[in-house]
């Protein structure tokens, strides 16, 4: 026997109606069920039904979050993502659930009692993607004069989930008695004040809920500027990344592992999940037709804003049909998305794209792989990005929801599945344990005893 093949860990995206910009508009798409409850239900059940590591829900605080202009495309932005896991939770047994919470515009107090609740309801299935947040608008829903400096947001992220592990740590795992014949409910040697004075917080006082099954809910984290890599290299446990090719994602995985010795963290700590967003069909070419049908359900013009959006570079005047213009894109000057706009400018002067061209690529998955063909040929690429040092698994993009989910489901795990790349039951019921990441220990369990 040669040694087992190297096993593929997968999360699915929840995002409105789908991936796809044009998604919504798909007579196949439920977009009338965004407040749902049963909506959320299915799509958990479902989910499971494909043994996915987790699911993870982006956060979209802002309408549209398109740099001063509303994309009409996404009118109805994401419900709060805990309280989607929760009722999530309650339909589940043991596929992950992980919400994304900004750093930026919360506080670690309240943050930490979350995830600690949502770990304690769901069994030990929670996940924090912590993210510094984008969309510029967001400093004046806030109460905020502007958005925070880019390098500033990660150092204020970083002592945030410091702040939280504290608040995690404050009471320890055997805490709470409820002991009835001596009256005592709480254990006061095991309640700490976590007395934590930094550049952003100054907060004394322990956590009102208990210590998280898993220690600390999995650590997220999407972000691939300069601070982004330091702040995933020193806190994150799995990180999504938008990677449009092998070589790119061969690059970025191997910079990114090679960061973790100097935090005293092992390669196998931390897994890279490049988004995927695939469009299946029977043949090639029928999934290449699909593709178009989705493109087209977007106006050319919505499409071309999307764009302007993204990059912050106003395309209205330029054709639609002439080349499009990757030397206006500046990405270093940018505040909130560094590497993501350097990931379209190198993708334009490469392939030498039309203005309707990229702004196709973007609607359909906003800079992530996009892939349109059959099952196995969606099998052979996961296959040959994981096993040539591109990644450890994929966060899939379904397209449209819940038609899209439940084609990857029916047609592709079973394909991984014989080819011996992924479970075909779930061995533990944590989320560290679906991504064999051990529990970290309480820091005042060890000062005691072990």
């Amino acid at each position: 026997m040669g040694h087992a093949k190297k096993q593929l860990h997968l999360g699915v995206f929840l995002l409105n109606t789908g991936q796809h910009t044009g998604g919504w508009r798909h007579p196949e798409t439920q977009a009338d069920r965004l407040l749902d409850l049963a909506f959320y239900q299915d799509f958990a059940r479902l989910s499971e039904r494909g043994k996915f590591d987790t699911i993870l829900i982006l956060e979209q605080i802002a309408i549209g979050e398109q740099n001063g202009k509303v994309a009409e495309e996404r009118s109805i932005p994401t419900p709060d993502t805990l309280t989607l896991l929760s009722i999530m939770a309650s339909a589940t047994e043991k596929i992950g659930l992980t919400a994304t919470l900004s750093t930026t515009y919360n506080d670690p107090f309240y943050v930490a009692a979350r995830f600690a609740t949502l770990d304690h309801l769901s069994r030990g299935r929670a996940g924090w993607n912590m993210v510094t947040s984008q969309d510029p608008r967001l400093a004046s829903q806030f109460s905020k004069e502007a958005h925070m400096d880019h390098a500033l947001r990660y150092d204020r992220a970083n002592e945030f989930v410091d702040v939280a592990m504290k608040l995690w740590d404050s009471l320890e795992e055997d805490a709470l008695l409820a002991d009835r014949s001596s009256g005592h409910y709480f254990n006061p040697a095991k309640v700490h004040d976590i007395n934590h004075s930094g550049d952003y917080f100054a907060i004394s006082g322990s956590s009102y809920v208990p210590h998280p099954l898993q220690g600390y809910p999995v650590l997220f984290q999407a972000g691939s500027s300069g601070s982004g890599l330091k702040f995933a290299a020193q806190k994150a446990e799995v990180v999504f990344t938008a990677q449009d090719n092998l070589l790119d994602a061969q690059a970025y995985y191997a910079n990114l592992k090679g960061m973790l010795e100097q935090y005293g963290r092992r390669p196998d700590q931390l897994h890279i999940l490049p988004g995927l967003a695939p469009i299946l069909g029977s043949t090639e070419r029928e999934a290449k037709e699909r593709e178009e049908y989705f493109n087209e359900l977007v106006l050319p013009e919505v499409a071309v804003r999307t764009l302007s959006g993204t990059i912050d570079v106003d395309l209205s005047a330029y054709p639609l049909d002439g080349p499009f213009p990757y030397w206006e894109i500046d990405a270093e000057a940018n505040n909130s998305k560094k590497s993501r706009l350097q990931l379209l400018k190198d993708l334009g002067k490469r392939e030498k794209l039309t203005v309707r061209q990229m702004s196709r690529h973007v609607i359909s998955a906003g800079g992530h792989h996009t892939f349109a063909g059959t099952p196995e040929q969606l099998a052979d690429l996961m296959e040959e990005w994981l096993d040539h040092g591109a990644c450890d698994g994929f966060n899939i993009m379904p397209s449209h929801y819940l038609r899209g989910l439940e084609e990857f489901v029916d047609h592709v795990v079973p394909i991984l599945q014989q080819r011996g790349r992924y479970r075909t039951e779930y061995t533990g019921s944590t989320l560290r344990d679906h991504l064999g990441l051990a529990n970290p220990a309480n820091r005042w369990s060890a000062i005691h005893t072990k």
